[in-house]
C-alpha cells in the first residue's frame, strides 16, 4: 500500500495562488478546496436575499456583499466565500488588497445538497469563532425554508426562527431587517 503525502500550503501561498486564480477556492489547515458551481435556483435565492438586505440597510452603516468576497475566520484559519455577507461599521481587511474581510456581522448561506451538511455543521462551527458575527442565516435551495441563528449576549448561539412557508417573515433584529420568504423565492422554480 502506498501513501501519497498531502501537499501542505501556507496561508500566504494560498493567497498568492487565489489572487491569480480564475476560479475561487476555500482554504483550511494547509489544503485548498475548489468551489462547486451553483445551480440557477441557488443563485436566484442568493441575489434576492442580497437585494432585499441591501435595500433595507441603505440608511444604516452596513454593506452587503455576495459570494465574491472572501472572509477569513482568523481563529480557525478558514478562508471562505459565504453566499451573502453583511458588514456593519468599518470593514476590516487582512491587508491592503481589500479582498479578505475579517469582521462580518451577518453571514447567509444558501444550502445546496452538496454543501448542506458542511454549512450546517463544521462551517457553522468556524463561523461561530468570528467575534463580530451576530447572525447566521441558512436558506434552502431545494424547498421553501430558512433558519436563523443569532449570537446571544452570553456568546451562545440560539435558533431564533425556522420558517417553511412563503407567507413567513424572518426578523433579523441585530441588523434591523426583515426578510419575507416570498421575496427570497421570487421567480425561483424549485426542482
Amino acid at each position: 500500500m502506498s501513501t501519497h503525502p498531502k501537499n501542505y500550503i501556507t496561508p500566504e501561498q494560498y493567497l498568492e495562488i487565489e489572487r491569480k486564480a480564475e476560479y475561487e477556492s476555500e482554504y483550511c489547515a494547509g489544503e485548498m478546496f475548489a468551489m462547486a458551481v451553483a445551480k440557477f435556483p441557488h443563485n436566484l435565492i442568493k441575489m434576492n436575499a442580497a437585494m432585499h438586505l441591501a435595500w433595507q440597510l441603505r440608511p444604516l452603516p452596513c454593506r452587503v456583499c455576495s459570494s465574491d468576497q472572501r472572509v477569513l475566520i482568523a481563529p480557525t484559519g478558514l478562508y471562505t466565500y459565504p453566499d451573502i455577507i453583511v458588514v456593519c461599521g468599518e470593514p476590516k481587511f487582512l491587508d491592503g488588497q481589500l479582498d479578505t474581510l475579517l469582521n462580518p456581522t451577518l453571514i447567509a448561506e444558501v444550502l445546496s445538497p452538496s454543501t448542506e451538511d458542511f454549512d450546517r455543521g463544521r462551517k457553522f462551527g468556524h463561523y461561530r469563532a468570528i467575534e463580530s458575527l451576530k447572525v447566521y442565516l441558512m436558506i434552502s435551495s431545494e424547498s421553501v425554508g430558512a433558519e436563523l441563528f443569532a449570537r446571544q449576549s452570553d456568546g451562545k448561539w440560539k435558533l431564533m426562527a425556522e420558517s417553511d412557508r412563503l407567507e413567513d417573515t424572518i426578523e433579523l433584529e441585530s441588523v434591523a431587517c426583515r426578510l419575507k420568504l416570498a421575496d427570497l423565492y421570487e421567480k425561483v422554480e424549485l426542482i
